[in-house]
């Protein structure tokens, strides 16, 4: 379900964890595994939420690199347990749409995959020129 910018307010964060990384392949990978590790010490599953970094990483570096800015993920545990996962680019123009692409396309499956591993996910408008594509994940 995509829902824009229309959630209720979140309780206080029990655990966050943010960091900027540099708009490349490398920052994306980074960004997946930097996700593996603080969910591990968080002693969360993470599996879910590392192929949902994954896809929005790679968006923010291919759609949404400015060059030189980065992009933020931030990871925040809340008050009921669910996993709010934030990526942040430059590019606030171009927003996500997924769609389903041809049979043949090589590309342009990644949206499709967050919607079916997340519970919820949107866009929303960031400090200009901005967007934060965000992915929730209810406590399991």
């Amino acid at each position: 379900m995509n829902q824009e910018s229309t959630r209720a307010p979140h309780p206080a964060p029990v655990r966050q964890f943010a960091v900027l990384l540099s708009a490349t392949r490398r920052g994306a990978r980074l960004a997946r595994l930097l996700t593996r590790e603080q969910l591990h010490s968080w002693g969360r599953p993470f599996e879910s939420a590392e192929q949902i970094v994954a896809e929005l990483a790679n968006n923010a570096v291919l759609h949404g690199h400015v060059p030189g800015r980065s992009f933020r993920l931030a990871l925040t545990i809340g008050g009921t347990d669910t996993l709010r996962i934030e990526v942040t680019d430059a590019r606030a123009e171009r927003t996500p749409h997924p769609r389903a692409p041809a049979p043949d396309a090589e590309s342009g499956r990644g949206l499709l995959l967050v919607a079916a591993y997340a519970d919820r996910w949107g866009t929303d408008t960031a400090s200009p020129p901005g967007k934060t594509v965000w992915a929730e994940l209810d406590g399991r």
